[in-house]
């Protein structure tokens, strides 16, 4: 019996009698990071890493949540689970199960660069590994982080240079923080959208030394924003609340930058393709690493990389989950106060229900070379 099932309530575990990221309401939830397409409302137990609480508790609200530190060990009905650093964002893990001698990593989203602040992803040595693909094709791969700040530091320039104010758009929960590294030294204070500044609130309640953000309120006059910069979310693009800074470009900091066409499509003003997931080369670094002899490859690029794995002589095969990605579009259904209303599913059992289907690899994009 393998150790993870794929239901159609999510990743089950049937020997442990729990779930990994699930997109239905279950007893037991193991939470790989906070984003919403992983972290769900409707959850009895919440298991998840102690910097993913805070986080888990501004999008989820109160719950019964336990809390790992890295490579702490429990048992769960006689299954080893240790939760380990994936690299994604504060906070985000890795989930380690290990069971008669069986070793199963399931990756949750994760990059392989170190980001200086949402710890450096670890190698695990498993048989069996569940990898994500969000940028699973050959054209994605990233320039070093400190390339991209640059690209946004003379951007921003270049906008106080023409009397505009510029504002970023970046997931509120990841990247903003993430951009927040090279952002003082071109602007001497950052303005916020209020999803941004929640997030950054309970981040600084919880240790973290973060630079000084200002809250873009009703109140805020465009003389104070001018010569600064301000960050939002992609929710806010073509909103009444752009209307209140008058002369501005926009720059989206997303990994589908990459592709020039999508700064056109997008009708902005300037993309850089900073990600939080892991590129092509970095997909492929991380499972050659893990030294498994079978991969299963969810959310993204299945099939292509599937298929490519596959050719390398690895047994893969893709899945399909209800994972999405919180850079598509940037249109994540964040409100000004930076929190998703929760759904109203109700709670059921920890039945796995129906096998979600479970397919080859039967299409790919020409040149899967790396």
């Amino acid at each position: 019996m393998p150790l993870i099932e794929f239901s159609d309530k999510g990743l089950f575990c049937r020997q442990g009698n729990f779930y990994i990221d699930p997109w239905r309401p279950v007893d037991y939830a193991i939470i790989t990071h906070a984003h919403s397409d992983h972290a769900r409302w409707g959850m009895k137990h919440y298991l998840c890493h102690t910097q993913c609480k805070p986080l888990l508790q501004l999008r989820l609200g109160d719950n019964d949540y336990q809390t790992l530190e890295w490579e702490q060990t429990i048992f769960i009905n006689g299954v080893i689970v240790s939760l380990h650093p994936a690299g994604h964002m504060i906070g985000s893990s890795q989930v380690r199960l290990e069971y008669k001698g069986e070793v199963w990593v399931v990756s949750g989203d994760y990059k392989v660069e170190d980001d200086g602040l949402s710890g450096r992803f670890e190698p695990l040595r498993c048989d069996t590994f569940i990898t994500e693909s969000t940028f699973g094709l050959p054209i994605y791969k990233w320039q070093p982080q400190h390339m991209i700040f640059q690209q946004i530091q003379d951007w921003v320039r270049h906008c106080h240079e023409a009397n505009k104010i510029p504002i970023l758009f970046a997931y509120s929960l990841g990247k903003a923080q993430r951009l927040l590294q090279c952002l003082p030294e071109v602007s001497p204070n950052i303005y916020v959208h209020g999803a941004i500044y929640n997030a950054q609130n309970v981040l600084t309640k919880a240790g973290w030394a973060l630079p000084d953000v200002h809250l873009v309120s009703d109140a805020t006059p465009r003389s104070m924003i001018s010569g600064n910069v301000v960050l939002a979310p992609g929710s806010a693009d073509g909103s009444p609340w752009l209307k209140r800074f008058g002369a501005h470009e926009i720059g989206v900091c997303s990994g589908w930058m990459q592709v020039r066409g999508n700064v056109r499509r997008r009708n902005v003003d300037a993309g850089f393709a900073l990600s939080d997931h892991a590129d092509w080369p970095g997909l492929l670094q991380a499972i050659h690493s893990t030294g498994a002899s079978k991969v299963f490859v969810t959310h993204g690029f299945q099939a292509a990389l599937s298929r490519y794995l596959t050719e390398q002589g690895i047994e893969a095969a893709e899945v399909k989950t209800e994972f999405g990605d919180e850079e598509e579009g940037l249109a994540v259904n964040e409100n000004e106060s930076g929190s998703n209303q929760p759904n109203s599913a109700e709670h059921d059992n920890n039945d796995p229900g129906n096998t979600a289907e479970v397919n080859k690899p039967n299409s790919e994009p020409d040149n899967l070379s790396t």
